[in-house]
């Protein structure tokens, strides 16, 4: 589950970083932040990619993804965005739980394998 929620976080993080650039050329934002907020949310996205496993990372990876489509409001094209990364977040979990269990499966039934070959 690990890779593929960082892998999403990652990419949330460059189109961040462009929703920034965007939206600095809105003369109804300051320029301090614009980019205050911005480089929070990308920070978060770092930090997320380590604490996805740890208890509340999921939680805390939700949380981004609607901070990110109400970012819409400043710049409109976060609303279908967002939206993508939300999904994507949402097939990162839940297909990175399926790969985790069947990975201890093959780990489980490898590790029966050795014992009866060990036994005999």
């Amino acid at each position: 589950m690990r890779t593929l929620c960082a892998s999403t976080l990652i990419g949330e993080l460059f189109v961040i970083g462009f929703a920034g650039l965007v939206a600095m050329k809105d003369p109804d934002l300051a320029l301090s932040t614009v980019w205050t907020v911005s480089g929070v949310a990308m920070f978060l996205c770092v930090v997320l990619c380590g604490l996805v496993t740890r208890p509340g990372g999921v939680q805390l990876g939700w949380a981004l993804q609607i901070a990110l489509i109400l970012s819409g409001f400043f710049v409109p094209t976060m609303f279908f965005l967002g939206a993508v990364f939300a999904a994507l977040w949402w097939a990162s979990v839940h297909y990175g739980r399926k790969i985790d269990e069947a990975k201890a499966r093959f780990a489980a039934q490898a590790a029966s394998t050795e014992a009866g070959a060990g036994a005999s």
